[in-house]
């Protein structure tokens, strides 16, 4: 898969792109991450890509030229601007995404990004939370992440993908390891007893209840 990402600070990536799962799947050829410096498309001497908004106002704007100088040579892609306005993140767009051959990542940045970009440019507008960030990297970061985990072979277990967290809309449930106990703190029994169908229903039950107590939504109703 490949993922092209369009920043004014391409050194962001450096560091996280090369750790844990992204680095040894980049590293087997399973993801292919391109950074494509938007300065490199900046208006004169300064490469300028930022300016004062029409009709006044706090803070710079993202110029529409150099954007579409550096995503016209990507419009065959899926093209994704990262900016507050956007439809907030779920587990659904990364697994929609997942199984496109190619994603361009649009980092926004300053007080903004010209609209016509949003309107003629791409093809979604994504936030990662109703939270005010300096720029979008964080939120490339979090798709490139995101995306890579579904891809065949990056997960070693693909079991966990399958009943992690936000399938069938819930969260996952609660996980305990070794120790059995630790300072009077019980793992419950029902984990240590072998019986693999009450340790079934125990874990439906307690996604079930976490999802009602920690996002506000009824308990869903009980599967076939």
């Amino acid at each position: 898969m490949k993922i092209n990402v369009v920043t004014i600070f391409p050194g962001y990536f450096s560091s996280p792109l090369e750790v844990s799962l992204v680095g040894k799947a980049r590293r087997e050829g399973r993801i292919d991450v391109r950074l494509v410096d938007l300065r490199a498309h900046g208006k004169g001497r300064h490469r300028q890509v930022d300016d004062a908004p029409f009709g006044g106002g706090a803070g710079m704007v993202m110029m529409i030229e150099p954007l579409a100088a550096a995503l016209d040579p990507l419009a065959d892609t899926h093209r994704i601007l990262f900016s507050a306005a956007g439809t907030v993140l779920t587990q659904s767009h990364l697994d929609r995404w997942s199984e496109l051959d190619e994603l361009t990542l649009v980092c926004g940045r300053y007080e903004g990004v010209d609209e016509r970009v949003a309107e003629h440019l791409v093809d979604e507008e994504i936030s990662l939370g109703d939270y005010v960030l300096l720029g979008g990297e964080v939120a490339a970061l979090a798709v490139i992440e995101g995306v890579t985990r579904l891809l065949p072979g990056v997960v070693g277990n693909p079991e966990s993908i399958r009943t992690e967290s936000f399938r069938n809309g819930l969260v996952e449930e609660p996980q305990y390891t070794r120790p059995a106990e630790f300072r009077g703190w019980r793992v419950p029994d029902v984990l240590l007893s072998g019986d693999h169908a009450a340790i079934a229903r125990w874990r439906e039950e307690q996604r079930r209840a976490r999802t009602a107590r920690r996002r506000g939504r009824p308990e869903a109703p009980p599967g076939p």
